[in-house]
């Protein structure tokens, strides 16, 4: 297997993760409620969001701490989401990468899906969360 090197292997981990989420029975209808079915605008987001922490490249504008916490207003989020979401990033990148990238992205996953968990707590317990 390759490791992740450019933008269109990042298209084809994030096609195939959210493919994968679209269907999940666990956090599946966080995506759909929020998204629904047009996912042409989140996924260039998400494009442009990992190739900035995969390869610091330009072009991702936006704050995934505040899009959580605002999300956990209209759809609890708890640990079991966010420990979800990992497993499933996870095997997917395993499915499709292996290499020094494609253990970045797992490990960058990681600490955010831990990061974002607790911001998302601090807001319910009315503290800043400094996005």
């Amino acid at each position: 297997m390759k490791d992740i090197e450019n933008v269109a292997h990042i298209q084809l981990l994030v096609n195939t993760f959210y493919d994968r989420v679209k269907v999940d029975e666990k956090i599946g209808y966080i995506f759909t409620q929020i998204i629904g079915e047009d996912w042409s605008h989140h996924l260039p987001i998400m494009y442009n969001f990992w190739n900035m922490v995969l390869f610091s490249a330009p072009g991702y504008v936006g704050s995934p701490v505040k899009k959580h916490v605002d999300l956990d207003k209209k759809t609890a989020l708890n640990k079991e989401h966010f420990d979800h979401w990992l497993v499933l990033w996870i095997d997917t990148t395993d499915s499709l990468f292996a290499g020094e990238i494609a253990d970045m992205a797992k490990n960058k996953a990681t600490l955010m899906a831990n990061l974002i968990n607790m911001k998302v707590e601090m807001g319910r317990l009315g503290f800043e969360t400094l996005n």
